[in-house]
């Protein structure tokens, strides 16, 4: 059991995931610069209710997952703009709500168990897969804008925080929807060609378009495994949805990437 700062979000971390943050709230400018000065993480979990600011309404995940500081900024004013990356799963054991004037949880870190060995690589491949496909039917029609989704977003590989999937140094505002399309789905093949199913089923579970129920409910997943077959039958789902012409709605989009509080 350990003690680590809470930060309630309406986001899900995932561990190997980067999530930016900009930071203008007192008590968690407080936090932030403690974990910067002592080099420690902070815990990140889904708030169910309420909001990240003011009193803590509502109920917070009993799992999340610790986020390492990897890169920060600050203004004149004080706020923050940080690069987190998820390192390691928690369950939520306690908070204590009186002893700082943020939020400080007694957790029990998880391991990350893969599942049956002969089953979790041919899962993996399924799944990365059916995430292509699912993609494609993401993408608009030749003559729209741009795509539906974009991967954009950085992986942790060896420590460092890596730009995985980035555009190349390509401005995708010169490109044709046809030379967008075919940058992502290259850097989406690149993505699901990794041999660490475990890293694939938390990537995954960052890019697929769910509500935060449904991706929390892939983080709290026992192991590799499951959450590669929960991830298979909602991209299954949601992939002949789309084929019918149905675009994803989400009804508990929580703060667009890089909110905070």
């Amino acid at each position: 059991m350990t003690e680590i700062p809470i930060f309630p979000l309406r986001s899900v971390l995932c561990p190997g995931v980067a999530l930016p943050l900009h930071i203008f709230e007192d008590r968690y400018r407080l936090m932030i610069d403690r974990c910067i000065e002592r080099e420690e993480p902070f815990g990140v979990v889904l708030l169910r209710e309420g909001q990240e600011v003011g009193p803590l309404h509502g109920q917070v995940a009993a799992i999340g997952t610790t986020a390492a500081i990897r890169r920060s900024g600050t203004y004149p004013d004080g706020r923050l703009d940080i690069l987190t990356v998820g390192q390691q799963r928690f369950h939520l054991e306690g908070l204590d709500t009186e002893s700082e004037p943020y939020l400080v949880g007694r957790v029990r870190l998880l391991d990350e168990p893969t599942g049956p060995e002969a089953e979790v690589h041919d899962r993996a491949r399924r799944v990365g897969q059916r995430f292509l496909e699912y993609l494609e039917l993401l993408q608009p029609d030749g003559d729209a804008d741009g795509p539906e989704i974009e991967i954009e977003f950085e992986v942790e590989v060896d420590g460092e925080v890596d730009n995985e999937v980035d555009n190349e140094g390509v401005d995708a505002a010169d490109l044709s929807p046809e030379q967008r399309r075919e940058l992502l789905m290259s850097a989406a093949r690149r993505l699901t060609g990794t041999d660490d199913p475990t890293a694939l089923s938390y990537v995954l579970t960052a890019l697929i378009q769910v509500d935060l129920s449904a991706r929390q409910e892939l983080l709290e997943a026992p192991d590799t495994v499951e959450r590669l077959v929960r991830l298979d039958g909602l991209l299954s789902r949601e992939s002949w949805f789309l084929k019918q012409g149905l675009r994803p709605i989400i009804l508990d989009p929580g703060q667009p990437r890089g909110s905070h509080a």
